[in-house]
């Protein structure tokens, strides 16, 4: 019974992490739910992947959210605008967060019977990232909030592909992946506002 409730409670955080990073408006809460996204990512993979190499996702996920959070502050406090077609409010998104959830919960099952061993509770950690990072990607314009979707989505990859890959190598190249995007992010985030700054008052 203990062993079942450790190997859930990660799920659980990631369930709360990753609806919360979805749902939120404030990038400081975005940040928050971010770095509590990569805890529980790590908490999973501890169940296949040893400490020490588990330990460099945690890394990696923070630093990625920490290079975020350093470009941020610099920029206007402004809400950014959505050019997404989508509707933008909180109930809109926490219904298609809903139907997210549902979705996994009916896949899980049948992605265990595919590949069997893996455990119930990674699989479903695994799909959850995966299906909110997409859904967030869908819904919106803001580059902070497809970084986000972005770094989403790929944890629920990399927890899946930690089931059948041990590979240091592939480990670090996935971090640089990871690093990669908020990087990039970074720069976009500083690069739009000098843009439109340009076109708005051309020299």
């Amino acid at each position: 019974m203990l062993t079942v409730l450790l190997a859930w409670t990660p799920v659980a955080l990631l369930l709360a992490a990753s609806v919360g990073l979805f749902l939120s408006r404030d990038w400081r809460w975005g940040l928050i739910f971010l770095a509590a996204q990569y805890l529980g990512m790590f908490w999973l993979m501890t169940l296949h992947w040893p400490f020490g190499l588990a330990s460099i996702k945690l890394v990696t996920g923070w630093m990625a959210a920490a290079t975020l959070g350093v470009t941020r502050p610099g920029l206007s406090e402004s809400e950014p605008s959505e050019a997404s077609p989508w509707p933008q409010g909180r109930l809109f998104r926490l219904f298609i967060a809903a139907i997210a959830i549902v979705l996994v919960v009916a896949a899980t099952p049948q992605a265990e019977t595919m590949i069997p061993g893996v455990g119930r509770p990674v699989l479903a950690g695994g799909l959850l990232l995966a299906g909110m990072g997409l859904i967030q990607l869908g819904v919106t314009a803001d580059i902070l909030k497809i970084t986000f979707g972005l770094l989403t989505f790929m944890a629920g990859f990399e927890i899946l592909y930690a089931t059948v890959e041990t590979s240091i190598l592939l480990a670090g190249l996935l971090s640089i992946v990871n690093l990669g995007l908020a990087l990039s992010g970074a720069y976009l985030l500083t690069a739009a506002p000098a843009e439109e700054a340009e076109e708005e008052f051309p020299k």
